[in-house]
């Protein structure tokens, strides 16, 4: 089914694949119930929320697109969402800010049965490809080295070195050399094991704590906040959200064509500078940002951290499948998923080092041609900077066009390149991000 032999891989590395991405980004079903918590949204809700939207995406993109690729609520989007609730002083409750959220899903859902997601990647210039796959190298590194403390706040330089003598930082460097050596013995697994080591080492040194239990059972305690799509929109309409609208639509876009794009390309699955069964993977997160909606989460996003599993071995949608099994019974395991996403040193060291090889896309970058070079030199920079994968692309999908058209070149650029210029310009001058 998901044809194993033909991608060079087999059951064992895949599902150790899944075990690695779903350990990289398990810390999401306890984060997003934290910062949707804040609108006033049941932490219950939100966590199994979470596990819905993140099961339905991925089991669809194992399924019916066969990718390595994960699908989960989005960071970024959810802290908007929140400030969409609390910064309207009262006028808009949780559940009109999910009506909003539906519709920009139902929306999301039928721009991706029709060719247009497909024509915006296929679009896209190559020497961008590479620099998103690059960026998003440099973000999710810088990631794993800001939630470990290796990087904290520095009022002087924004950034700085945190203290390498501090139990967390301590462990997240030995879970990085332990990492690094299985890696450089080509320890197939290598991210993996040394997640176990790590994680073995923070239980016998008091930093991995299971407290009030283990297991407990999931629920939903408001049950289906949204589902009637007339309603959705009329409430969109009432309180004027088509900007929210717009900037979950263009963000969530963005934001998964460049991981699948650059999740993709590391795992070698672009065949002639195209993605096979484009709609069907498209279509992942667009279905559980909507099914997501109705019962309580921000919008979706393919994952950065899939990018792990690619890097473990992972080529098929079995990977994924084993991501989304493990998501369901983490519905029932909220104390101990708790327990290893609050230990940041477990899951560090594997987005560090996946950064490393993600960054090598850089090679492949036509950096002799200044036009082709600098927009794709401001999507690797913008993209940990400002934390944004969908920034990023935005900076370069803004100045490639009009650099081109300045050196004489503006008819070898997409025309849809020239009308996401004109959008990006304005979501990102206007609309908030």
């Amino acid at each position: 089914m998901f044809h194993l032999k033909e991608n060079h891989t087999t059951i064992k590395t895949e599902i150790t694949a899944g075990m690695t991405t779903f350990l990289t980004m398990a810390y999401i079903v306890i984060v997003n119930p934290v910062i949707l918590g804040a609108a006033g949204v049941p932490f219950d809700q939100v966590f199994l929320a979470t596990i819905i939207a993140a099961a339905i995406g991925t089991l669809w993109m194992a399924l019916a697109a066969n990718y390595p690729i994960a699908i989960a609520p989005g960071m970024g989007l959810n802290a908007y969402f929140t400030s969409m609730v609390l910064g309207s002083n009262g006028a808009i409750d949780y559940v009109t800010a999910f009506a909003a959220v539906f519709v920009a899903g139902l929306i999301f859902v039928a721009l991706s049965l029709t060719s247009m997601r497909k024509v915006l990647i296929e679009a896209i210039p190559e020497n961008l490809k590479h620099a998103i796959t690059a960026g998003i190298g440099l973000f999710i590194a810088f990631i794993g080295m800001r939630l470990s403390g290796l990087i904290v706040a520095n009022e002087a330089n924004l950034v700085g070195l945190g203290d390498l003598t501090s139990p967390p930082v301590a462990l997240t460097l030995l879970g990085l050399l332990v990492t690094v050596i299985f890696m450089s013995l080509k320890i197939h697994g290598g991210i993996f094991y040394g997640m176990i080591v790590t994680g073995i080492v923070a239980f016998f040194t008091g930093q991995l704590k299971f407290e009030g239990g283990l297991m407990q059972l999931p629920s939903l305690p408001e049950g289906i906040l949204v589902w009637n799509p007339i309603e959705a929109f009329q409430l969109v309409i009432q309180y004027g959200l088509y900007g929210v609208v717009f900037s979950f639509l263009l963000v969530t876009l963005f934001d998964t064509t460049g991981t699948m794009i650059g999740v993709a390309k590391q795992a070698g699955l672009m065949k002639n500078n195209k993605m096979p069964r484009m709609r069907q993977a498209l279509l992942a997160d667009s279905l559980a940002a909507t099914a997501g909606a109705m019962v309580g989460t921000s919008p979706t996003s393919a994952y950065v951290e899939s990018s792990a599993g690619v890097a473990a071995g992972g080529r098929t949608g079995l990977t994924s499948l084993t991501v989304a099994i493990l998501f369901i019974i983490a519905a029932f395991f909220g104390p101990l998923v708790g327990a290893l996403s609050n230990v940041a040193a477990i899951t560090a060291p594997a987005l560090i080092i996946v950064g490393s090889l993600m960054i090598g896309a850089v090679k492949q970058i036509d950096w002799e041609e200044f036009d082709e070079a600098f927009p794709a030199f401001l999507i690797v920079l913008a993209m940990p900077l400002t934390s944004s994968i969908a920034t990023g692309i935005a900076f370069g999908f803004i100045t490639y066009p009009l650099m081109k058209v300045f050196v004489g070149k503006g008819k070898s650029v997409h025309p849809i390149l020239y009308i996401f210029a004109v959008l990006f310009v304005i979501q990102l001058l206007i609309a908030p991000h």
